[in-house]
């Protein structure tokens, strides 16, 4: 075989090397949402690879056979093309054996490093970056290849199959999408630019609804305001003028005797057409739907959806009411910063580097504004407040202070024993408050 048919060869056989890297590394990075995409555009390509994935064997079958059959001839062909000229080259100054030795080394690592760099880093680089336009492109060809090879590759591809079922293993590619990896595109997304912060916090919002407890997003016992359903109308019009709310829980007598709610709208309605409100009017009191405190958000909601209704009263284990909510707060909960007034904000930054944070935050909010790990026994409580309170094993007082993490979380007001606000600030080194 002249040079130049050597010389051709080797391109040739570095070129088939690279056409299966690629073909095999294109495929496993191809994103099935984006091929499914394609699939549905009609793409029938797309379709193709789709296929491939679920059942991936004889495909890489295929390309393992072709990368090691072309690197064993690229091998062979490549010491017999460079050996003998660099032999006869190095023999001006070594001995015969010697000489020989070193321009097979010679020639073996120039041949090895054109196939590196040519034949694998240069195909899987490009594979990496356009995946799935690559697998569209190169599904067709090796499709042809398969049939070509199908005898070689079903015997491989049985022996295969039956080491792994030997070994337990599965033989499909799972292609279940968990929140896990819906989290993770959304944080890699913000990362690229693609999506702004807030978007990606309303993602992993929605994802939270499971484990929120509804206590981290109900209006208190003490701030809710409700009405005696035997209130004349004037007592009923200057209470809703005092405190405004879209909702108020109907009682008798006290607010564990509710009965109802009445809707702020409907009674705007009645005061602008000139009708007296009458909390005993049928018409005007709504169902109310009482549900657990230790119901998740996602629970809450599906009870909103199964009842129709929009407003929750919150009982304890003892039948006591703890506190309201509504549907609004469950979506202010999803939307967080994106529909949250500056004024009414939670957690505030301050200039100097601490934050202000309101003693009903829920912890889950502090610790991803403070980008900390899960606090001890962190299924005791639900607050910033609850957490003090455990830390401390005492109701905290005014300027009580609790160190963790690396911060100091310090009282800064109490107000009847309920915590108002929090300040929390970073500290070089800190020795954690045992609880």
């Amino acid at each position: 075989m002249s040079l130049t048919q050597s010389l051709l060869l080797i391109l040739l056989l570095i070129g088939a090397s690279a056409f299966f890297s690629l073909a095999e590394i294109a495929l496993a990075a191809s994103r099935r949402l984006r091929l499914q995409q394609l699939a549905d555009d009609g793409d029938l390509r797309a379709l193709q690879v789709l296929q491939v994935q679920e059942q991936p064997g004889y495909y890489f079958t295929t390309v393992q056979i072709g990368v090691n059959a072309v690197a064993i001839l690229g091998g062979i062909v490549g010491e017999g093309l460079f050996g003998p000229p660099l032999a006869a080259v190095l023999g001006r100054w070594l001995a015969e054996p010697h000489a020989g030795q070193l321009a097979f080394a010679v020639s073996v690592l120039g041949v090895t490093s054109l196939f590196v760099v040519f034949a694998d880093l240069l195909p899987k680089r490009l594979g990496m970056t356009q995946p799935e336009r690559m697998a569209l492109r190169l599904i067709g060809p090796m499709h042809a290849v398969l049939v070509l090879l199908k005898p070689i590759v079903w015997l491989y591809s049985r022996c295969t199959d039956l080491i792994m079922r030997a070994l337990g293993l599965p033989l499909q590619r799972d292609e279940r999408i968990t929140p896990d990896d819906i989290l993770a595109l959304a944080e890699a997304g913000t990362l690229a630019g693609v999506i702004d912060r807030p978007e990606q916090q309303v993602i992993e919002n929605l994802f939270e609804l499971e484990t929120r407890p509804v206590s981290s997003a109900m209006t208190p016992r003490d701030r809710i305001v409700w009405l005696h359903h035997d209130d004349p109308d004037a007592v009923v019009r200057a209470r809703i003028a005092a405190e405004p709310f879209s909702t108020y829980p109907v009682c008798r007598g006290e607010l564990d005797q509710a009965i109802g709610y009445v809707d702020a709208k409907e009674l705007f309605q009645r005061v602008l057409n000139g009708q007296p409100i009458s909390l005993t009017d049928e018409a005007l009191l709504h169902k109310l739907v009482v549900v657990p405190d230790r119901l998740s958000l996602s629970e809450v909601l599906h009870h909103f959806r199964q009842q129709h209704e929009d407003f929750a009263l919150i009982v304890n284990e003892y039948s006591t009411v703890v506190g309201v909510v509504t549907l609004n707060d469950v979506m202010s909960t999803v939307m967080g910063t994106l529909v949250e007034p500056e004024d009414e904000e939670m957690i505030v930054r301050r200039e100097d580097g601490s934050w202000l944070i309101d003693g009903l935050t829920p912890m889950q909010d502090v610790l991803r504004a403070l980008d900390l790990e899960e606090p001890p026994n962190a299924t005791e409580y639900d607050t910033i407040a609850g957490f003090l309170m455990w830390m401390l094993r005492r109701v905290p007082r005014r300027t009580d202070r609790v160190v963790w993490g690396g911060y100091r979380f310090e009282v800064m007001d109490v107000d009847n024993y309920r915590i108002d606000q929090v300040l929390v600030t970073q500290e070089a080194v800190a020795q954690e408050t045992p609880p």
